[in-house]
């Protein structure tokens, strides 16, 4: 392992070295009881869930500003219309607003991938407001995660937004969608 400037031989950052609000230096020196690898989302940081298993999920809206305030994700997933790219490892969802994905399995696909790596990164789920399609990304993880198809959009409401999985049609592809691809 390559050590930089200020670090010891294990590759953790030595104080001082760790940036305010995106966690410590180099990926190898993030920590979390999860994984020896990462930093977690902070625990007050608005829109954060933790599904059953333990792992952290942070939806946000992408209209309510930018990730200046806590760490960053190591991995997204962008549910929009149009294609939307971000300074870290990402995936686009083409997802229009109030509606269903374009293509469900590459949803699901996509879904899969922020699961597998919630493990082990900070994960986030992001749409324009926030709300409908992130929330329900966030219910179709907690259905990866073990809660059971008729519940997972009451667990979303209860642990991430009370209106969250705004249409019927959305209710719908939750309790219904395969989650294999």
């Amino acid at each position: 392992m390559t050590t930089t400037s200020g670090d010891d031989a294990s590759g953790i950052p030595s104080p001082g070295r760790d940036h305010p609000h995106r966690g410590p230096g180099p990926i190898s020196a993030r920590m979390t009881p999860m994984s020896p690898r990462m930093t977690p989302w902070w625990p007050d940081l608005t829109g954060v869930v933790t599904l059953p298993s333990g792992r952290q999920i942070r939806g946000r809206g992408l209209r309510g500003g930018s990730t200046d305030v806590g760490p960053l994700p190591d991995f997204g997933v962008y549910l929009t219309a149009r294609l939307h790219e971000e300074r870290w490892p990402s995936r686009w969802v083409a997802w229009p607003d109030f509606r269903l994905p374009r293509t469900p399995s590459d949803a699901i696909d996509a879904l899969r991938e922020a699961y597998d790596r919630a493990a082990t990164d900070r994960v986030e789920i992001a749409c324009d407001g926030g709300t409908g399609r992130t929330g329900t990304a966030l219910a179709l993880l907690a259905r990866f995660d073990g809660v059971p198809a008729g519940e997972a959009v009451a667990w979303v409401r209860a642990t991430y937004r009370p209106g969250a999985v705004e249409t019927p049609w959305q209710r719908r592809f939750v309790r219904r969608v395969p989650l294999s691809v």
